[in-house]
């Protein structure tokens, strides 16, 4: 999956406020249906915070190094589609390093994507397993600039 399909212009907040894990999940549910992220359909931000909560109980999605990569497969949703947000206030997200979050990618993709939904959750992963990556996404001064990373286009080192 293209970086630029991933990541649309509009599903990128380089200043969310949320000082709780459930508050962060409604805030980007709620991005997610503004900015287009769940296609066309009639999903509301509800049915989204409920798919990313009922992937929650599995495990943690916050991985480390200040980083959360929710997720969920969904009925009526037509494209795996990302919105990425940037914390003012990292917080607590019961990663696995126990360290608090403030990157947060939510990946949403259509309920019958088995494979390909891996395959974009294995790409996200890659880019923000990245230190300077992070930094850089730390560093940028607004969304736009944001948007830019998530999606230039990167040379893949040979082994």
């Amino acid at each position: 999956m293209k970086p630029e399909t991933l990541f649309m212009p509009a599903c990128v907040n380089a200043n969310l406020s949320a000082v709780s894990k459930k508050q962060l999940l409604q805030e980007m549910a709620d991005m997610a249906v503004a900015c287009g992220a769940c296609g066309s359909s009639k999903i509301k931000a509800r049915d989204v915070v409920a798919a990313v909560m009922e992937r929650e109980r599995l495990g943690s999605t916050g991985f480390g190094d200040g980083v959360a990569i929710p997720h969920a497969r969904m009925q009526g949703i037509e494209n795996i589609r990302a919105v990425f947000a940037r914390l003012e206030t990292p917080l607590d997200y019961d990663a696995i390093d126990d360290r608090p979050v403030d990157l947060v990618v939510l990946l949403l993709a259509p309920e019958n994507a088995g494979a390909e939904h891996l395959r974009a959750l294995a790409q996200v992963s890659r880019l923000l397993h990245r230190e300077e990556m992070r930094a850089k996404l730390r560093q940028a001064p607004n969304a736009e600039s944001l948007h830019v990373l998530l999606t230039e286009k990167r040379t893949v080192d040979a082994a």
